[in-house]
């Protein structure tokens, strides 16, 4: 199953949506770009909630809209599960109440119903009213509820943009298990690249209602000509698993390519594959693997390109087997360590850097 999104649509104050998309059927492909870009209006296109909206969407052997054959489901008959900013939860009925209102009007059977209150910790809220929840309890309610529907895919508006940093830390280990326990693909706006590398698969770019890079996350957050790989937010993820929980100093020790680190980690699950995210300022070079630093992590790997990010700033492109990671240096630094491209060096990473 895949997805095929090729829809346009014009607003009234000059606002045009031209899309062309061939996503995956599997994981979360993150649609990403600044306000006013036109993700939500896509998002709303694919729901069936833009009737302006022109074109084809395929979810699998699916047709939801193919105006040229005179097709298009209303949305409530393309079963597609929505989650947006605020929740939407029914504010008169409880938490239980809200759930069995979805196990009514959709597809899911009490197992399933089990199944999602034990994987977004619902148990001690059943009973209570909507307007006692915090925002992250109830985008965990919402979440459930949308998927108690067995939708084909999940469409999620920004679901974290109303949190503070500290609910979205707590909410994310919900949003991968997520991906890891149900097989749906799913489609996910937001603005930010820290959740777009937290949680994506695969990344959308728009801007100006026109995508301007669609691929792998990994491929897109460190392609230069995707525009992502300059200015403070630049970022990197690698791939680890987790090889020993926290020792007497709190910290959990991954391998990333054949190489470990260190960090802190609240639950780490020994044996997990997890994601780690880390940004570009806070990586450093060195030439040699450095004596008496307070930094733990030091990575051999190779310079795979480098560019300019202002004039006095440089990223370099790093690699290790299949990973690859961003430093953000000076260009004087450059220039002291001679770096090249082909040329071996260090990679340091604080442990408190890590995402």
């Amino acid at each position: 199953m895949s997805w095929q999104i090729k829809t346009q649509l014009t607003r009234t104050k000059g606002f045009q949506l031209d899309v062309d998309l061939n996503l995956p059927d599997t994981g979360c492909t993150v649609v990403f770009g600044p306000s006013g870009c036109g993700k939500t209006t896509l998002l709303r296109s694919v729901a069936g909630l833009e009737t302006r909206a022109r074109g084809q969407i395929v979810l699998g052997n699916t047709i939801l809209q193919e105006d040229d054959k005179g097709i298009r489901l209303p949305a409530h008959q393309r079963n597609l599960g929505v989650v947006f900013q605020t929740g939407a939860l029914f504010p008169h009925l409880d938490v239980d109440e809200n759930l069995s209102f979805a196990l009514r009007h959709g597809r899911g059977n009490a197992q399933t119903r089990n199944e999602l209150i034990d994987l977004f910790d619902l148990a001690d809220l059943l009973s209570r009213r909507t307007s006692e929840l915090s925002g992250g309890e109830g985008q965990r309610v919402a979440l459930a509820r949308a998927l108690l529907t067995v939708p084909d895919a999940l469409l999620l508006d920004e679901p974290l943009a109303s949190l503070d940093h500290s609910a979205r830390t707590r909410i994310y280990p919900y949003l991968e298990r997520l991906q890891q326990t149900f097989a749906r693909p799913s489609l996910y706006v937001t603005h930010s690249l820290e959740e777009a590398a937290r949680l994506g698969d695969h990344l959308v770019l728009l801007k100006d209602g026109r995508v301007q890079a669609s691929g792998p996350l990994a491929t897109v957050l460190n392609d230069p000509a995707a525009g992502l790989t300059t200015g403070r937010e630049a970022c990197s993820v690698l791939n680890a698993k987790v090889e020993a929980s926290q020792d007497d100093d709190g910290l959990a020790r991954l391998m990333v390519a054949g190489c470990h680190l260190w960090t802190p980690m609240e639950t780490p699950d020994v044996g997990k594959s997890v994601r780690i995210l880390i940004k570009a300022r806070d990586v450093s070079i060195v030439l040699e693997p450095a004596q008496g630093t307070s930094i733990l992590n030091t990575l051999p790997m190779v310079v795979d390109e480098l560019w300019e990010d202002g004039r006095a700033r440089m990223v370099v492109r790093l690699t290790a087997g299949k990973e690859t990671l961003l430093a953000a240096v000076t260009r004087r630094s450059a220039t002291a360590l001679e770096l090249a491209p082909g040329q071996k060096v260090y990679a340091q990473v604080k442990s408190l850097a890590l995402l």
